[in-house]
């Protein structure tokens, strides 16, 4: 929107409530009609509101006039937030309220007496600069919560343009921060940004129809269209750079206000004190500067330097001194010296002081100068739900969380460049991995890494993945997993770094991502792996543990044990051996909608056992074992309820993996993620005589990702006609066929 188109909507808004006003026989003195609040436009905006409060002096009777006023804005089809206050009384709300201060700040004359509402705009400006420094952490307080709770619009898979970080409440609160005089806030670009952030809510109100502030995966290809931006990605991208710049102002501003605060009250002039604190660098305040010696143009690691002090000390990297580096210092060589390899470990390995200085980094431009490659993923959405970051983002906390974990490697270097890398190949056709692993390769080369490390770095993008996907969907107990992974680390040391790498990237993905279930797979996968390159040769298969078996197991009943975990809980049932038994005990839990994440079973003499790991807690054996009597007599058929109601968006697949086993006949099944998925290909096995002796479950986003480790009932793997009998039956059962 141009500014003239916006001035223009800003005067019909203005035009309205002057006619209502004088429609409704408002006086020329002692009352006024304003418009407040900083989060909406007070104009006539597609599905905005116009927030209007009717002022009046004490003495004024504002009643008949109030009663008058409203109407005929209801009738123009505007949509009003109103009220009615005496203008002592906005003063005292104000004063108890720090919320209705904050809108209060905002004051446009509409109608009435212009005295008036300039004394109200003064009155309340005076009392928020008055009592600033003390209301200030309550408003840091509130802000923070918010962004806690909502997350980063910038990064987060649904951005919400108001109440975000970076959205229009933190420049509504910017705005209020100006006002106080107390510190500095480039207000200019911060209205600039604020005014685009307010169009693209225009346009997103228009795509929903309704008054909304979230961006929904579905809309940005309408935005894009509305924005004249070739595509959706281009719309996230102008969005959320939108909000990553009001997210950088907002950060950097709270800082020196926190430094403000914790100042004592400043008794005469002050001078700025530059605190030396390494070569060309120096502190000033909360603020890594130049000092005055500095040098860029001769000196090519001062950016680096400068940032990792920053980072290392967590405080601002002030951006024009970013800024002025991006421009003046002298290029990288090719290879980078020793000295600026460090640094770059130095600033990687900083902890939590790393996201505020990398967010300046990128929006000064200076981190062109480090890692040109950095554009591949900046801004770039995941495609997997499952992740709360952007691409770049998730990459941050990575490091982030990485630098936690550097004491249990021997190469905590070759550990931090490989989590600022290995997501690198993402936003290509070529899966990511694949694709990253020569560009880390390059980059890490150029960073002066010798071979072995660049063969470390290499190895680690390539296979980031390995340790999770193969703990989560891989039966640990087959020795061919272990022996996949050794085929693909090939040492103890990138054992480690991959173990490592896999617990930083997991957590910076989700909290779910790596729970004590997960943790302990991939933990345990690591181990059985590390002794199996230890010792040169492949652990030999697991012997099922012996499990006493109860009395009235041994008379052909069924036993139900129920062991509380950290996050969920084991179940344990031995009963007369059978094939169908697993599919049975899968549809008890999947009625009484507990998600399995691993299922196991083996024969005992003429007895089996099964060991179910569940993502609930609480369970009583009591309850199962009477859904198991009801399923096993035939008064309840979980496949008839579990069966899929109509046709996925996706259909399942089915495949079989050879190379996955040489004991079992391994089925890997996608679907839908959806209760019953278990049960059903259990079921569709048990049909065709087919035992199943282990499942794993993982859950990507809405899909699930089971794999299933078969044999015939007589034992042995199956022979390729029925394992593509039994992926075909799996297939139609999952289908609803």
């Amino acid at each position: 929107m141009t500014a003239a188109e916006r001035a223009a909507r800003t005067e019909q808004a203005d035009a309205l409530c002057l006619k209502a006003y004088d429609g409704a026989g408002g006086p020329e003195s002692g009352m006024a009609l304003v418009a407040v609040g900083g989060y909406g436009r007070s104009e006539l905006a597609p599905h905005s509101d116009l927030d209007v409060v009717l002022v009046h002096d004490e003495g004024v009777d504002p009643g008949e006039v109030a009663d008058r006023l409203w109407y005929p804005l209801w009738d123009s089809g505007v949509r009003v937030d109103h009220s009615v206050r005496a203008l002592p009384e906005m003063v005292t709300t104000a004063e108890a309220d720090v919320k209705v201060a904050l809108g209060s700040l905002d004051v446009r004359h509409l109608a009435g007496d212009p005295g008036l509402s300039l004394r109200l705009r003064t009155t309340m400006l005076a009392q928020w600069r008055r009592g600033a420094r003390e209301r200030l952490p309550v408003v840091e307080r509130l802000v923070r919560a918010r962004h806690d709770l909502v997350g980063e619009l910038a990064h987060v898979s649904v951005p919400d343009l108001k109440e975000a970080e970076g959205g229009l409440r933190d420049a509504t609160v910017l705005r209020a921060l100006v006002a106080t005089w107390l510190v500095d806030v480039p207000h200019v670009e911060l209205e600039r940004v604020r005014l685009a952030l307010l169009d693209v809510r225009d346009l997103v109100q228009e795509v929903a129809g309704r008054p909304s502030d979230r961006v929904t995966p579905e809309m940005w290809a309408e935005l894009a269209t509305r924005l004249e931006v070739p595509d959706a990605r281009a719309a996230q991208v102008h969005v959320r750079e939108l909000g990553r710049r009001i997210t950088h102002l907002s950060r950097l501003t709270w800082r020196r206000v926190d430094d403000y605060l914790a100042r004592p009250a400043a008794v005469g002039a002050r001078r700025p004190a530059l605190t030396p604190i390494a070569p060309g660098v120096a502190l000033a305040g909360d603020e890594v500067v130049l000092d005055r010696g500095a040098r860029p143009a001769d000196d090519p690691v001062l950016l680096l330097r400068a940032a990792a002090e920053a980072a290392e000390r967590d405080v601002v990297l002030a951006p024009p001194t970013a800024a002025r580096l991006a421009r003046e210092c002298a290029p990288l060589p090719d290879p980078w010296p020793a000295e600026a390899r460090r640094l770059l470990v130095r600033l990687l390995a900083s902890g939590r002081g790393l996201v505020d200085t990398w967010d300046t980094l990128e929006e000064t431009g200076a981190l062109g100068a480090v890692l040109p490659e950095w554009e591949r993923i900046r801004l770039l959405p995941h495609a997997s739900a499952i992740h709360r970051f952007t691409v770049d983002r998730h990459v941050v906390e990575t490091c982030v969380e990485a630098s936690a974990l550097i004491r249990t490697v021997a190469r905590p270097d070759v550990l931090m460049v490989a989590a600022l890398l290995h997501d690198i190949g993402k936003g290509s056709l070529t899966e990511h991995s694949v694709a990253g692993e020569p560009i880390a390769r390059d980059i890490a080369r150029r960073m002066g890494f010798d071979a072995e490390a660049v063969e470390l770095v290499g190895t680690l993008v390539r296979w980031h993945l390995l340790l999770a996907e193969t703990a989560t969907t891989r039966d640990p107990d087959d020795p061919a997993t272990v022996e996949l992974v050794t085929s693909r680390v090939g040492s103890a040391e990138a054992l480690s770094l991959l173990t490592a790498l896999t617990e930083a990237d997991a957590k910076a993905t989700a909290p779910k991502a790596w729970s004590s279930w997960r943790a302990g797979l991939v933990l345990d996968l690591a181990r059985r792996t590390r002794t199996a390159l230890d010792t040169g040769s492949a652990p030999a298969p697991v012997v099922p543990e012996e499990v006493p078996v109860p009395a009235e197991v041994r008379r052909g009943e069924v036993s139900f044990a129920v062991e509380e975990l950290a996050d969920g809980a084991r179940v344990t049932v031995l009963a007369p051996d059978r094939v169908g038994l697993l599919a049975d005990l899968a549809g008890v839990l999947a009625l009484q909608r507990l998600p399995v994440r691993a299922a196991r079973a083996w024969a005992q003499d003429q007895h089996a056992v099964a060991v179910f790991e569940v993502a609930a807690g609480g369970l009583d054996p009591t309850v199962l074992r009477t859904r198991y009597d009801a399923v096993r007599s035939g008064a309840v058929d979980p496949t008839a309820r579990l069966r899929p109601a109509g046709p996925d968006v996706l259909a399942p697949t089915v495949a079989v993996r050879p190379e996955a086993s040489a004991q079992s006949t391994v089925l890997e099944v996608r679907a839908t993620d959806r209760p019953g998925v278990v049960h059903l290909v259990c079921a569709a096995l048990a049909r065709l005589g087919v035992a199943v002796r282990s499942a794993h479950v993982d859950t990507l986003g809405p899909q699930a990702v089971d794999v299933f480790y078969v044999q015939e009932a007589d034992a042995g793997p199956l022979p390729d006609s029925r394992a593509a009998e039994a992926a075909h039956a799996v297939r139609a059962a999952l289908s609803g066929e």
